[in-house]
C-alpha cells in the first residue's frame, strides 16, 4: 500500500477531522479543537491508522502558505487606523509580556533561550479564526470592543510576520558563522529585495494577469490563477530571495488584496486555503503524545496561565486605561485569550531551525486546544460580570470610565441608511442598465454585481456602487450591501443558480424583496419556491402583452384587463407556492 500513502494520508486525516470537527462544532466549541484531536487520532501516538507524517508535514506547508496568502488578501489598513491608538501599543504590549514569560518559563524548565523566546512568541499570537467565531456568535464583531479586538489581532499578525522573517536570521545556520548584526543586515536585504520586487513587479504584472484570465470567464482558471501566484511567489521567495514562504504567500495576498479582484479572491479561491488548512492543524495533532503532557505538566500549566491569565489581564488594563468601558476591556481581554494557527507556524518555523523541541510542540498544541474550548465559555461571563459590577454603584464608578469616542463615521443622510432606497441589481445586460438608470431617477442607490471588471470600473466611473464577484458567493452579497438593501434584482436571464443566489440573500435579509429573471416559463415555479417574490419570463410577458392588446382593442375596461392578465399569469406560471418569501406579484 506504499504507492497510496498520500491518498491514504488525505482520506484519513481529511475524515477524522470531518467527524471530530463537526462533534466539536455542534458541541459550541471551534472546529479547530477537532482538527487537532484527529491529528491525535491518526497519528503515531494513538493505536489504530497511522498517517504519513512526512507527507502531512509537506501538505500542511501549502496550509501554511494559504493561510499567510489570505492574512495578506484580508489585511485592511483602515481596520488598524480606526483603533490605532489602541491596538498597536496594546498588541506590542501584550506581545512582549506573553514573549519575556513565556521565554522564562522555557528557562526555568532548563531550556535554551532561544527556544524560549519562540514558545513565548508562540503564546503570544491569538487565533484568528477563533476570536472572529467567538464575536461573530456574540454579535460583537461590529461593535466598538469588536473593531479593538479585530485591530489588535492584525498588529500580532504583523508580530508573526515579522517574527518569520527574524527567526532564521537569529537561529539559522547563516547565523552562527556570522555576526549577529551581519545576519540581520543581510536578511533586511533579502527581505527589502523582496517587497521591492512584488511592489514594483508584482503591482504591475498580477493585476495585469487577472485582468486577461477574468476575460475569459473560466472559474477554474481565475482559481487555478489565484492558486499559482500564492505558491508561485511564496516558492520564489524562498528559493530566489531566501526568506520564509510565509512572507512571500503574505505579500502576495496583499498585492492582490489591493486590486480589483481582492473579493473574488477572496470568494472563489480562499475555500482551498480552508481544506489545506484543516491538514495543517491535523499535521500539528499528530505531534500531540497524551502521555508524554503528563511529564510536562508544568510546562502546560504555565503556558495556560501565560494564555489564559497573563495575555487578558494586559489587555484589558491597557484598554481600560486609555479610558474606554470597562465591558470593552473586558471583551477585548477575553476574546484574545486563545493561540492557534500562527502559534503552530511559529513553533514550526522553531523545528525546522532545530531549537524547539517535540515537547515544546506538544505543550503548544494542549495549550490551544485548552485555550479554544475555554474562551467561548468564558466570553459568556461578560454579561454576567458586567450585571454583577453594575450592581455596585461605587465598584461600577471606579471601572466604568468615561468613554472614549472613536473617529466618528460621518453621518448618512435618513434616506440612504433606508432598506427602501438601496437595491442590489445581479447583471449589467441591457435589462440591468434599464433598471441602474430608473432606479437612479427616482432616487433609489443601485449597487451592481458582475463578473466582467470593465463594466464595473466603468460604473465606479459613472459614480454607480458596483462589486466584481460571483454573486453565489456570500461575501460577494455582503460586500453589495444585501444586509442593508430593500430589493434584490436578477437582471439576467437564465441564470443557473439564480435560486443559491436568492437562499442567500434571504439568509442575509430574510425580509428584502426579491424581483427575478427567468429565460423560460418552465424556471419561473423554481426561482419562486426558491423565495423570489416576483418572477418575470420572457415567454410569458410576450404572452400578456398579447392579450392585453387584444382587450384594448376590443374595448375591455381596465378592470377586465387585469383580471385576464392575473388568470393568464396563473395559466402560464402557475399558482404562487406559499413558502416563496413574500409574494405580491
Amino acid at each position: 500500500m506504499h504507492a497510496y500513502d498520500l491518498i491514504l494520508t488525505l482520506t484519513g486525516g481529511l475524515g477524522a477531522a470531518l467527524v471530530l470537527g463537526y462533534i466539536t462544532q455542534r458541541l459550541g466549541l471551534s472546529p479547530i479543537v477537532g482538527y487537532l484531536l484527529a491529528g491525535t487520532l491518526v497519528g503515531p501516538h494513538t493505536p489504530g491508522f497511522v498517517a504519513d507524517a512526512s507527507l502531512a508535514e509537506q501538505l500542511a506547508e501549502i496550509g501554511v502558505i494559504l493561510l499567510m496568502f489570505g492574512v495578506g488578501l484580508q489585511f485592511h489598513v483602515e481596520e488598524l487606523l480606526a483603533v490605532r491608538r489602541v491596538a498597536i501599543p496594546g498588541a506590542i504590549a501584550q506581545s512582549g509580556v506573553a514573549t519575556v514569560l513565556g521565554t522564562a518559563l522555557g528557562y526555568a524548565l532548563g531550556w535554551d533561550w532561544s527556544a524560549g523566546l519562540i514558545f513565548g512568541m508562540a503564546l503570544a499570537v491569538a487565533s484568528t479564526v477563533v476570536l472572529i467565531r467567538v464575536l461573530a456568535d456574540n454579535n460583537d464583531l461590529h461593535t466598538q470592543a469588536g473593531h479593538i479586538a479585530v485591530g489588535w489581532l492584525v498588529v500580532e499578525d504583523l508580530f508573526t510576520v515579522v517574527a518569520l522573517v527574524l527567526l532564521p536570521a537569529l537561529f539559522g545556520s547563516a547565523a552562527g558563522q556570522s555576526s549577529l548584526p551581519l545576519a540581520l543586515s543581510l536578511t533586511a536585504l533579502k527581505v527589502a529585495g523582496l517587497v521591492a520586487f512584488t511592489a514594483l513587479v508584482g503591482a504591475r504584472v498580477i493585476p495585469w494577469l487577472l485582468d486577461h484570465v477574468a476575460a475569459t470567464r473560466s472559474r477554474e482558471l481565475f482559481t487555478l490563477t489565484v492558486l499559482v501566484i500564492a505558491l508561485g511567489i511564496a516558492v520564489g521567495s524562498a528559493l530566489v530571495f531566501s526568506v520564509s514562504m510565509a512572507l512571500g504567500a503574505f505579500l502576495a495576498g496583499m498585492v492582490v488584496g489591493r486590486s480589483d479582484y481582492s473579493l473574488r479572491a477572496a470568494s472563489e479561491a480562499l475555500p482551498m486555503r480552508d481544506a489545506f488548512a484543516v491538514l495543517f492543524f491535523v499535521s500539528v495533532g499528530m505531534l500531540l503524545d497524551p502521555e508524554a503532557l503528563v511529564s510536562s505538566w508544568r510546562l502546560v500549566l504555565g503556558a495556560l496561565a501565560i494564555v489564559l491569565v497573563a495575555k487578558p489581564l494586559v489587555a484589558l488594563l491597557f484598554v481600560w486605561l486609555l479610558r474606554y468601558p470597562f465591558r470593552t476591556a473586558l471583551t477585548a481581554g477575553i476574546a484574545l485569550a486563545q493561540i492557534g494557527e500562527f502559534s503552530f507556524i511559529l513553533a514550526a518555523m522553531g523545528r525546522d531551525l532545530g531549537v524547539f523541541s517535540l515537547t515544546a510542540t506538544n505543550a503548544l498544541a494542549a495549550t490551544a486546544i485548552v485555550s479554544i474550548v475555554l474562551n467561548p465559555v468564558a466570553y459568556r461571563t461578560i454579561r454576567p460580570i458586567e450585571r454583577w459590577v453594575a450592581a455596585r454603584p461605587r465598584l461600577r464608578a471606579v471601572l466604568d470610565r468615561t468613554p472614549r469616542e472613536e473617529t466618528p463615521t460621518p453621518a448618512r443622510g435618513e434616506r440612504k441608511s433606508d432598506p427602501t432606497y438601496r437595491a442590489v441589481v445581479v447583471g449589467y445586460g441591457p435589462t440591468g442598465r434599464a433598471v441602474v438608470r430608473l432606479l437612479r431617477d427616482n432616487g433609489i442607490t443601485p449597487t451592481v454585481i458582475d463578473l466582467n471588471m470593465e463594466t464595473i470600473r466603468r460604473l465606479r466611473e459613472e459614480g454607480v456602487e458596483g462589486v466584481y464577484g460571483d454573486a453565489t458567493r456570500e461575501d460577494t452579497l455582503t460586500a453589495a450591501g444585501v444586509d442593508r438593501a430593500g430589493s434584490l434584482i436578477l437582471g439576467s436571464a437564465g441564470m443557473a443558480e439564480g435560486t443559491e443566489v436568492i437562499r442567500l440573500a434571504r439568509t442575509l435579509q430574510p425580509t428584502i424583496r426579491v424581483l427575478a429573471r427567468a429565460a423560460y416559463l418552465r424556471d419561473v415555479p423554481v426561482l419562486r419556491q426558491a423565495g423570489a417574490n416576483a418572477v418575470y419570463s420572457g415567454e410569458g410577458e410576450v404572452a400578456l402583452a398579447f392579450v392585453t392588446a387584444i382587450l384594448e382593442a376590443l374595448g375591455a375596461t381596465p378592470d377586465q384587463i387585469d383580471r385576464e392578465q392575473a388568470r393568464a399569469r396563473e395559466e402560464l406560471a402557475g399558482p404562487v407556492p406559499s413558502g416563496a418569501g413574500h409574494p405580491d406579484a
